[in-house]
């Protein structure tokens, strides 16, 4: 496998510490609020890269952390907490909030079918482990104390800056977000590793440490955590382009200061959603969220397919015209699906054939547009449905589309609704289960002399651009 890496600014063979093994961390939500639609982008493409990696046999251990403290409303550490933004947000507590928050945010990785990572740890669950970082940090020199918080020394370092091939904006977070100065810094790019109760007196959340009592910064929880169960050497590390700086740039400062070797070599960023008017935020315009997209009647994994549709490395814009067109090949593609019968033997060559070619397409830098197209080069094939449904099958194991579980709905649906004529209506059409059952609709409304709601579908069908001939003993349909 090759994969771009945002540390190298190239795309590279893809290597583990351990030969077959995966140590992967994603970067989690700050549980202050719902996840909105382009947070969620990330953790689909995160989702295909670890199903990718499952399905070209690695062992993957993927870790991922929950932010319930210390993520500051600027991401240069100044600002109000976002927790306890949230908690006042909604006259809650602060744990009230993470927990409430960290519920819909996996209801909504379930309606997207994203896989729970195999690790997920809120960071007020390893305070001890920040401690143990922050006090070697100190002791070695690279770190000090300065107006009651703990700073990382960036001057100790020889190079700070990793990801220097961001844009300007993906850079300077705080300038964008009206960062003030902090006079404790000695160095502009000094960051926090521990406030202490003089930062906020309405701290809701404390604890006791060896420079006061208080609370840890963002960055170090990240560290903290994968170190914890990642061990000393990370393979992969993924998140939004907008953690390369400053988030993950200190993260590799802090975790290789305090253990003296190198510590995670490949760096996965995924790319801004845009609307027409540019980042989407939280802060802005319509708040775009899975609900409101099941509210307006949208599958979510029509959301997916969306996605999938472009590389993780393009920025990506959304709109309501966008969604509907993705919407429509979503529904297609399944329709063209349940046309396929899963009768006959599956042909072992040319199942093994294009598995191989998805192996490679994919393979280079999670092209998810090229795994899109091995779907429709799969229906396609000269073969047998039996051998174009494994195939199928087998790809949606990284795309994860529920393509055979929906299309066997769609099958099922049909042959219902086909059953319910009687048996003697023959329909013939282009093998799509929704039309059918439509144009069966229209000749039960004529049976039963219900000839306005058989006028009203068949002028439904003609809008979608299906003609309708009544034959004998049934109807056929073709799309004109």
């Amino acid at each position: 496998m090759y994969l771009y890496n945002s540390a190298t600014h190239k795309k590279e063979e893809f290597k583990t510490h351990i030969p077959g093994r995966v140590e992967m961390y994603t970067c989690g939500p700050t549980v202050y609020h719902f996840a909105h639609i382009g947070n969620l982008r990330s953790y689909i493409m995160e989702d295909v890269l670890e199903k990718y990696l499952r399905f070209a046999g690695y062992d993957v251990n993927r870790v991922m952390n929950i932010t319930d403290v210390g993520h500051l409303s600027s991401d240069a550490d100044t600002g109000e907490d976002k927790m306890l933004k949230g908690a006042k947000r909604e006259n809650k507590t602060v744990m009230d909030i993470a927990k409430f928050y960290t519920d819909a945010f996996f209801d909504d990785c379930r309606k997207l079918n994203i896989k729970t990572p195999d690790v997920v740890q809120p960071a007020t669950g390893c305070i001890d482990e920040y401690i143990k970082i922050i006090s070697r940090l100190v002791d070695t020199g690279y770190a000090y104390l300065a107006g009651g918080n703990v700073y990382f020394d960036s001057s100790k370092l020889e190079r700070y800056y990793i990801f220097n091939d961001h844009d300007e904006d993906d850079l300077a977070v705080g300038v964008r977000e009206g960062v003030e100065e902090d006079s404790n810094k000695r160095n502009k790019n000094d960051f926090v590793l521990w406030f202490t109760k003089s930062k906020f007196e309405d701290q809701a959340l404390k604890w006791d440490s060896p420079w006061g009592v208080g609370y840890p910064g963002w960055h170090i929880e990240c560290s903290g955590i994968s170190m914890k169960y990642n061990g000393e050497y990370l393979d992969l590390h993924c998140g939004g382009v907008d953690n390369a700086f400053p988030h993950h740039t200190n993260e590799i400062a802090q975790s290789e200061s305090y253990l003296g070797h190198p510590w995670c070599p490949q760096w996965f960023h995924v790319h801004h959603l845009n609307d027409p008017a540019g980042k989407m935020s939280k802060s802005k315009g319509e708040f775009l969220t899975v609900s409101l997209l099941e509210e307006k009647g949208y599958d979510p994994l029509a959301y997916r397919w969306f996605c999938l549709q472009s590389h993780y490395r393009k920025t990506l814009v959304f709109s309501w015209e966008n969604l509907d067109n993705a919407a429509a090949a979503y529904t297609k593609l399944l329709n063209r699906i349940a046309a396929l019968k899963p009768e006959g033997d599956v042909d072992t060559a040319v199942f093994d054939e294009y598995r191989k070619k998805f192996l490679q397409q994919v393979g280079n830098d999670l092209n998810t547009s090229m795994a899109v197209t091995a779907v429709f080069d799969a229906l396609k094939a000269k073969t047998g449905d039996a051998t174009k449904l494994a195939v199928i099958g087998e790809f949606d194991k990284v795309l994860s589309m529920s393509l055979l579980e929906k299309a066997a709905a769609l099958r099922e649906k049909a042959a219902q609704a086909v059953q319910s004529g009687g048996g003697d209506y023959v329909i013939t059409g282009e093998g799509d289960p929704e039309i059918d059952a439509k144009v069966l609709a229209r000749y039960e409304a004529k049976k039963a002399k219900n000839f306005a709601e058989a006028d009203r579908i068949r002028d439904e069908l003609k809008a979608q651009g299906i003609e309708v001939t009544d034959v004998k003993g049934g109807a056929a349909w073709k799309r004109v």
